[in-house]
């Protein structure tokens, strides 16, 4: 594949909201008919924007937070489902910037700037925690690895070129393996059967004594041990999709309400447009929209300020923003895809409208962890100064 490689945050901007609007239109026929979007993902590889932050000195445009804040707001704003597949892609190029070897950062730029796409392989299920993990690196011949376990919520992994796979090393640190997705030993499957956000295709990926070469693993333990918002970096991305979601939703029933020709039963006007009860509605939701998305650049403006000076005080302030503005996302866009059936009325319940799959797919995105915990961290700051930790994975224990 060829790829354009785009230069600079303005050109980042206006990308996105040409895709924006070629997502949009296919977004409603793909949640009905669910197939990996692969003509979808093309285009984004293709017009460079999943290569926009890869660093300059590689050849990326490295733009800041705030503007892949934008990006992926305004691609949620599209499709979720499809821009929630290469979220992933975008948080472990980040892993590879931070920790990867300059031969590393070379090869793995390079194949993203080509068009490339990074997967997902983190999640496994049945330990006491979600941390937990199984998937081991083994010593193999000639100083490379083979890799073992299975992976679950593999989001972007069925349409990925590569693969970031979680994994313990020979000395039980904590590994990112990168492996080509149709490496020998690899099976992805096709088995996300959920009810939202259905085109990720987030099913289980194993890993059967599969090849690694020893400068395909990035030393992922070292994050863990300095300061960093790689973990807030992977929240703001989550709350972009939300909020994309929310804004996608209110359009739609701005069009719908616009559309309609008579008020609802009991309203003392001519048009629906005209009901002050209504009025009142949409001004609330635009509020509560506009609050969010406001809370989501304060994220990503102390993103890039702790970036640029990454202390723990500046890393932990803005991962309290994002989690403040995760946890006020969440309620709001439930809230907006909720609102647009009282809203509009039945005839906004047709099927053929299929204005369902916003709460669906907001309902199905948001349940990735309990939201009162990032209140907590934000109240836990305010009120007592302590800052959150970090999420370390470890090795689950034998049973």
């Amino acid at each position: 594949m060829t790829a354009h490689i785009i230069s600079s945050d303005s050109e980042a901007n206006s990308i996105a909201e040409e895709l924006r609007q070629f997502l949009v239109a296919g977004a409603s026929e793909r949640d009905q008919k669910p197939e990996p979007p692969a003509a979808e993902l093309d285009r984004l590889s293709a017009s460079g924007i999943l290569a926009i932050t890869v660093p300059r000195e590689f050849g990326g445009a490295d733009v800041s937070f705030e503007t892949i804040t934008n990006v992926f707001q305004r691609l949620s704003a599209g499709d979720p489902a499809v821009t929630q597949m290469t979220q992933s892609h975008f948080l472990f190029l980040d892993a590879i910037r931070q920790d990867g070897t300059q031969e590393q950062k070379a090869f793995f730029f390079g194949q993203v700037l080509a068009g490339a796409r990074l997967g997902n392989a983190q999640a496994e299920k049945g330990s006491a925690s979600a941390l937990d993990l199984q998937t081991k690196l083994t010593q193999g011949d000639s100083g490379n690895y083979r890799l073992n376990g299975t992976k679950y919520y593999c989001t972007g992994a069925i349409l990925a070129d590569w693969l970031p796979v979680a994994a313990f090393d020979p000395e039980e640190r904590l590994v990112l393996a990168l492996v080509p997705r149709k490496e020998h030993g690899v099976i992805v499957s096709s088995d996300w059967n959920a009810m939202g956000q259905r085109v990720t295709f987030s099913g289980t990926t194993t890993f059967e004594n599969v090849a690694v070469p020893e400068n395909h693993v990035i030393p992922h333990w070292r994050l863990f041990d300095r300061p960093s918002v790689f973990h807030a970096y992977a929240s703001q991305l989550h709350t972009a999709i939300d909020i994309g979601i929310a804004q996608n939703a209110l359009s739609d029933a701005v069009a719908l309400v616009r559309a309609r020709g008579r008020p609802r039963l009991g309203a003392p006007v001519s048009k629906a447009t005209e009901d002050p009860h209504v009025i009142l509605r949409f001004g609330q939701l635009s509020a509560k929209f506009h609050a969010a998305e406001q809370l989501l650049l304060r994220a990503a403006r102390l993103l890039d300020r702790a970036t640029a000076d990454l202390t723990i005080e500046l890393a932990g302030e803005a991962a309290v923003a994002v989690a403040e503005a995760k946890a006020f996302s969440e309620d709001v866009v439930i809230e907006i895809t909720n609102e647009i059936f009282a809203l509009s009325g039945a005839s906004a319940t047709d099927n053929a409208l299929n204005l369902s799959r916003h709460w669906r797919n907001a309902r199905t995105h948001t349940v990735h962890d309990a939201n009162q915990w990032r209140y907590h961290s934000a109240g836990n700051y305010l009120l007592n100064g302590v800052l959150p930790g970090k999420p370390i994975r470890k090795k689950a224990a034998a049973f």
